[in-house]
């Protein structure tokens, strides 16, 4: 049976799950245990729970969500995936060293093969207690490297901080999210030049995916693909996220790629653009995602934990235009399909 690690490596559509909640602001577990039910069936390789899209007030003493819905998740993973099945298990780790060490823990005690490390708790940390951080967070559970575009809260990071962390063998992959290109290389030369050869790399870069999973990056004689990708895009419209990821992985085995992936890669920014909300900073970019979800009836509502965390203006139109303007990125007719069995 293939292991997970192979799994990692061989690229997956690994969604950053999003956190279904009822109209009054309460978990709907129904909704939550649908979404799950529905990665799965879509066809993605993983699942990344309590990550940016889940909403990191999950964490908040008032709402106390982290543990009980990475208890959740794994069950209903559990009990949705086929006997057997290899599936990519993600925790999102936040915090300072003692809190994400103790998140670490949990998501061990509940299955997750890995954790995806936030650093944006230590904004203000030398680069070298950063790496002493993920080390300790290691320690625990193999790490997902994680650059967080600072829009969202990330911070710059160095190609030298890349350079050490590739160095910790428990760091089995780095989602690469900063949303841009100068600061993607640093994190891809930094493993080319490590040598590691069993470190996936995955795209975060939602502005840019498609070029992303294309390009061969080069240094020195050696050649490095993006495996998969590991995105809040891909918590929504999944299947047709997976069909074009199988068709990327073809393509890019040819001598050459057809130009129309580079027009598929300008019509997939668009529509993220408006998923995210891009035109005002990223400030719509949870609601722009339950707002999808909502509308297929994978959501009770688009409401987040922090009841000022909406939609912006124009940015329902915003999603109406990108959804007519290219069909061949929703999946609601799949939806639809299946819909009724995953609320049972």
């Amino acid at each position: 049976m293939q292991s997970w690690r192979e799994l990692l490596n061989a690229g997956q559509v690994i969604p950053a799950c999003p956190l279904a909640l009822n109209h009054d602001g309460s978990w709907s577990e129904r909704h939550q245990r649908a979404l799950v039910r529905y990665y799965v069936q879509s066809g993605a390789g993983g699942l990344a729970v309590g990550v940016h899209s889940t909403q990191f007030a999950i964490r908040d003493p008032k709402h106390s969500l982290y543990e009980p819905l990475l208890t959740h998740v794994s069950s209903w993973l559990s009990e949705t995936l086929p006997p057997a099945k290899p599936f990519i298990r993600i925790a999102g780790i936040c915090g300072p060293t003692a809190q994400a060490t103790s998140e670490a823990m949990i998501a061990a005690r509940h299955g997750y093969h890995a954790g995806l490390v936030s650093l944006s708790a230590l904004h203000a940390a030398p680069e070298a207690e950063l790496v002493r951080h993920c080390a300790a967070v290691a320690n625990i559970l193999p790490i997902v490297g994680f650059y967080l575009q600072p829009a969202v809260g990330g911070r710059v990071l160095s190609y030298s901080f890349w350079r050490q962390l590739v160095e910790n063998e428990r760091l089995v992959a780095i989602k690469i999210a900063p949303f841009n290109r100068y600061q993607t290389w640093d994190v891809v030369r930094a493993v080319l030049d490590s040598g590691r050869e069993d470190l996936a790399l995955y795209t975060g870069n939602d502005d840019n995916i498609i070029v992303d999973l294309l390009t061969p990056f080069e240094s020195r004689g050696t050649t490095r693909l993006m495996a998969g990708g590991l995105l809040g895009q891909w918590a929504v419209w999944t299947s047709s996220a997976v069909k074009m990821l199988v068709d990327i992985q073809q393509a890019r085995s040819a001598s050459s790629v057809s130009t129309q992936w580079l027009t598929k890669n300008v019509a997939l920014t668009d529509a993220n653009a408006a998923v995210f909300d891009a035109a005002n900073g990223f400030a719509g970019c949870i609601p722009g995602i339950n707002e999808i979800l909502r509308r297929q009836g994978l959501m009770a509502s688009n409401r987040c934990l922090d009841p000022n965390e909406v939609l912006s203006p124009n940015q329902a139109s915003e999603l109406d235009r990108v959804i007519a303007a290219y069909p061949w990125l929703v999946d609601d007719e799949f939806v639809r399909e299946n819909l009724d069995r995953w609320l049972e």
